[in-house]
């Protein structure tokens, strides 16, 4: 696996894969459910992704939309291709809503709802609290 991937914590983090792409519970949670779709190549230019990966990408944004709905009921979802630490192709994936979801007896609230996602406001996961979100929102992609 790339760096970036092993950055969000994989393979801890990881809660659904496809031949091209990598879905990771995102460590810092500036909402429930916040993900990052991490491409398993080493390109760093997402033009450089081959014409499968972006092929595949309808497939992997579907599972993802879907999945996402039945466990944080969005209204919205953001990608964000930031890229600007970490090199490789990737986006983060945001789901975005009015108010707070709870997850464990924690809460997650949209900071920036209904402008950009504050992305600075984040609930930190590590250890079994990451482990556990992932498996958690893989149970929401076995379901959707």
């Amino acid at each position: 696996m790339n760096a970036t991937i092993e950055k969000f914590g994989y393979p801890a983090s990881l809660v659904a894969e496809f031949e091209h792409w990598l879905v990771l519970a995102r460590p810092a949670q500036p909402t429930l459910g916040s993900l990052v779709l991490a491409a398993r190549s080493e390109a760093t230019a997402f033009g450089d992704l081959p014409v499968e990966a972006h092929a595949e990408l309808k497939r992997v944004s579907t599972a993802i939309e879907a999945a996402l709905a039945g466990a944080v009921d969005y209204a919205r979802l953001n990608y964000l291709m930031l890229m600007m630490v970490d090199p490789h192709v990737h986006f983060h994936v945001i789901p975005r809503y009015e108010g707070a979801r709870e997850w464990q007896g924690r809460e997650f609230v949209d900071c920036g709802w209904p402008k950009v996602p504050d992305l600075g406001h984040a609930v930190a996961l590590e250890g079994d609290d990451l482990a556990a979100l992932a498996a958690w929102l893989g149970q929401a992609f076995a379901a959707a």
